[in-house]
């Protein structure tokens, strides 16, 4: 049995010996630049922990967790033109430090790589993974379409933002894991169990993450709170609070989402006032506590030892207690 922090090690090694050091440079050295730029490489390792549930060995699910991890950073090439993000892991995105056209090819070309990696798996268990595989993969374009839609809405429902973050985050982390009990041999019914462990671990994820960026000690979280408050994303924060203002406070929060008067400490200020009064940080804390009950018990009723779901359940404590 690996531990999270061993599979790690391990794919961090594989990734280390992927190479793109081939011509045309232009096409290859954003690839190189992207891998090689870390990142927690959370859904490798959950299509290795998924495998690991089931089997012994978790050698035959390598080139699909490879996959997993160049197809997730694929979409972030694409993702960081479409938000016009200059940084992506402390280093400058590759369509600053390239161009856009070229952000667009390399992240094509690694779409591309990702399918040969899954091209290794034996006939028996190809067909299963490559159509979880694409259907995923056509769920996170679909998450990125509301997201964007998002933008231009006013009000967004919490309905709505469950589920884009549900399809531009959670499947990832879920289809990652299921992927790898199908390499171990897991059968149906607890691959679907898996599934659901992952889409309910992957929301909680999602949903402390929008919680930090505007509540995370600053020491900690390693960079300035607030970015969501200040970009006027559409966070479960801001949505709940939109929902449960009363006429006045709801204007008032309109107004100071679209100040452009004061200076942003003072926005970040006088929005976090208002989720205060409106109670939004335990509400949102609620809500990360439902996914992530709702996850364990998924895993409670695989049918497998249960010390071998220990890392699973570590995993899933980490996303209630992280602070960044």
């Amino acid at each position: 049995m690996f531990t999270l922090t061993q599979l790690q090690e391990l794919i961090s090694e594989k990734i280390k010996l992927l190479n793109f050091d081939k011509e045309p440079k232009g096409l290859y050295e954003p690839i190189n630049y992207t891998l090689a730029a870390g990142g927690k490489r959370i859904r490798p390792i959950m299509v290795l922990a998924g495998c690991n549930l089931f089997s012994e060995t978790v050698e035959s699910a390598i080139p699909v967790a490879l996959a997993f991890e160049i197809f997730h950073n694929f979409t972030l090439l694409h993702d960081d033109i479409m938000d016009n993000s200059p940084v992506r892991r402390n280093k400058k995105t590759v369509h600053v430090k390239w161009n856009s056209n070229t952000a667009i090819l390399s992240g094509d070309a690694m779409m591309i790589e990702a399918y040969d990696l899954l091209s290794n798996l034996p006939p028996d268990l190809l067909g299963k993974t490559l159509k979880l595989f694409n259907r995923t993969a056509l769920e996170v374009c679909e998450g990125q379409q509301y997201d964007m839609d998002f933008e231009t809405k006013e009000l967004v429902s919490e309905e709505d933002y469950l589920k884009m973050i549900k399809l531009k985050t959670s499947v990832l982390i879920a289809g990652a894991l299921k992927a790898g009990a199908i390499v171990g041999g897991a059968n149906d019914k607890d691959a679907d169990l898996i599934y659901n462990f992952g889409l309910n671990i992957g929301l909680a994820f999602q949903i402390q993450d929008d919680l930090l960026d505007t509540y995370a000690d600053t020491a900690v979280f390693g960079k300035k709170t607030g970015n969501d408050i200040l970009t006027g994303k559409k966070t479960f924060l801001l949505i709940n609070a939109l929902q449960k203002a009363k006429p006045k406070m709801f204007e008032e929060l309109k107004m100071l989402i679209k100040n452009k008067n004061i200076t942003d400490d003072e926005k970040i200020h006088s929005i976090i006032k208002v989720y205060n009064i409106l109670n939004i940080k335990e509400i949102t804390k609620t809500k990360v506590r439902e996914y992530h009950q709702k996850a364990i018990k998924y895993l409670e009723n695989i049918s497998c030892e249960n010390k071998k779901k220990t890392e699973l359940l570590n995993f899933a404590s980490l996303i209630m207690q992280r602070k960044k």
